[in-house]
């Protein structure tokens, strides 16, 4: 179980929903009060603290949870707009495991959440191959097979195919995947995503035709199997 307290909605629902659709648990909390109701009923694996929030700082929450017995070993990560070395340096001093600047890519995050589970002895993340026909994607091992053959992508490319492919049937808007593969404040242009469609499906070759477009709306691919 992976706790975030964040304020801010809109953060806090696509840290949550990333990381539930990643094979992780986690719970969101708008303030700390609802934070530490929670830590009494069930300690979680790790904790993602925002700084700048109401009632106490994250600095403060992070201080309490490292004086309790039960929490004193708890990754902890900090998630702020803070990005000076300053605020990098008396974060990490104060006991923070990761300290983690916004804004950030979704996947990135996932990536060090999972790293800070590892380190702390946490093993839910398990070895497993999405397989659709002809095509074989490989999480653990970042690889893509087509046929047996291996296809090399882009870390992007890789992220978009991961994402659907763990996410059968479900269709992303360009938006979504902007947000989930190159962070909530990218501001890009939505002609973005569907460049990097573009040139999977190319890299995939027969493969390419499993990633769909919905029209009016955004990209899925099929069922897995």
């Amino acid at each position: 179980m992976i706790y975030l307290v964040e304020d801010d909605e809109s953060i806090r629902e696509l840290v949550v929903y990333t990381l539930n659709s990643q094979g992780m648990e986690a719970e969101g909390f708008e303030v700390p009060s609802a934070f530490w109701k929670a830590v009494d009923k069930r300690v979680p694996d790790l904790v993602l603290l925002d700084i700048m929030l109401p009632e106490e700082d994250g600095l403060e929450i992070l201080k309490k949870l490292r004086k309790r017995s039960d929490t004193r070993q708890l990754p902890i990560a900090m998630l702020t707009a803070k990005g000076s070395e300053y605020d990098t340096v008396k974060g990490l001093d104060s006991g923070a495991d990761d300290y983690i600047p916004k804004p950030f890519r979704m996947m990135e995050l996932v990536s060090r959440v999972k790293a800070l589970l590892r380190r702390a002895g946490h093993t839910e993340e398990v070895e497993q191959d999405y397989v659709l026909g002809c095509l074989t994607v490989s999480r653990q091992k970042h690889q893509v097979k087509v046929d047996g053959e291996e296809i090399i992508l882009t870390l992007k490319e890789f992220e978009m195919l991961l994402l659907l492919i763990s996410n059968p049937e479900i269709v992303f808007t360009r938006a979504q995947l902007l947000d989930k593969i190159w962070g909530y404040q990218f501001d890009g242009e939505s002609r973005t995503v569907d460049v990097h469609i573009r040139t999977l499906r190319q890299k995939l070759g027969k493969a390419g035709q499993f990633i769909e477009t919905v029209r009016g709306m955004g990209y899925k691919i099929g069922g897995t199997s």
